[in-house]
């Protein structure tokens, strides 16, 4: 830990107090001028909308997650094993392959546009890729496994009792649902929610080869400094943002499930 994950980040913080030298180059000299840059309007824009696009791809990860973690949690166990295979069978392929193929499916000349056209349903191509909901389309595909694993395991441990006697009680599917099933699985909702925020802060191939120049998130602009303009003190900086960032999101989910495990003990 200490060398593989202590280390390494020190150095990200030593280095984001630094200046950049003339030809790319870190200069030691002491300045918080990387922290202030980052209160720029035009980088304050790309962080908020790059929290904007991971609060919503873990949004549409959700809705589409919970139904089908449920529907595996309440399939027969013989056909349980199989559906979870389904959903670790993506993983067993390079992430970026399976990016190559969504730019396959949308771009102009692609699967879907040439279907469409040869259908009559549209006379010219739809714009489906290089913009943000291709970006978040990504997105979603590539981490909504890790949205149905946590919830699945939660939704496994629900007892079924509870939903008997909230039937026997005169509730109706739809309030059983959101008085006893959804409260006793808010752990599960919390840590798939964070699997799937805190990465997509982090995903910046997908937003180059999906969005184009026309979508600018965190993760590549952290690229762009360390690759592009080789200023290795400003891109640190922005790295420790985002660290700052997961932290508080840990915390606050380590609060949260605390206190309901102390409200169940109780």
């Amino acid at each position: 830990m200490v060398t593989f994950l202590a280390l390494p980040l020190l150095l990200v913080i030593l280095v984001s107090f630094f200046k950049r030298g003339t030809y790319g180059d870190i200069n030691y000299v002491f300045t918080l001028e990387n922290y202030i840059r980052m209160m720029d309007p035009l980088y304050l824009k790309i962080l908020w909308v790059s929290l904007v696009i991971s609060l919503a791809t873990t949004v549409v990860c959700l809705l589409l997650g919970y139904p089908f973690a449920y529907f595996i949690a309440r399939a027969p166990k013989k056909f349980r094993l199989l559906l979870l295979m389904l959903i670790v069978v993506p993983f067993w392929t390079n992430s970026l392959v399976r990016t190559y193929a969504w730019i396959i499916l949308l771009r102009t000349e692609g699967v879907i546009n040439t279907y469409l056209m040869q259908l009559g349903i549209i006379h010219q191509p739809l714009t489906m890729l290089y913009n943000q909901g291709s970006v978040l389309v990504g997105l979603v595909y590539t981490l909504f496994p890790f949205m149905i694993l946590p919830l699945y395991a939660s939704i496994e441990k629900l007892d079924s009792s509870y939903l008997e006697a909230a039937g026997d009680l005169g509730a109706t599917p739809w309030q059983a649902f959101l008085r006893v099933t959804l409260p006793l699985t808010m752990p599960g909702i919390i840590a798939g929610s964070l699997l799937v925020f805190i990465p997509t802060l982090g995903y910046f191939f997908i937003p180059d080869l999906m969005g184009g120049s026309k979508t600018m998130l965190i993760s590549n602009l952290i690229k762009n400094q360390f690759l592009t303009a080789r200023d290795w003190p400003f891109g640190s900086a922005l790295s420790i943002i985002l660290i700052v960032i997961t932290l508080v999101l840990i915390y606050a989910y380590i609060r949260v499930v605390g206190s309901k495990k102390d409200t169940e003990v109780f």
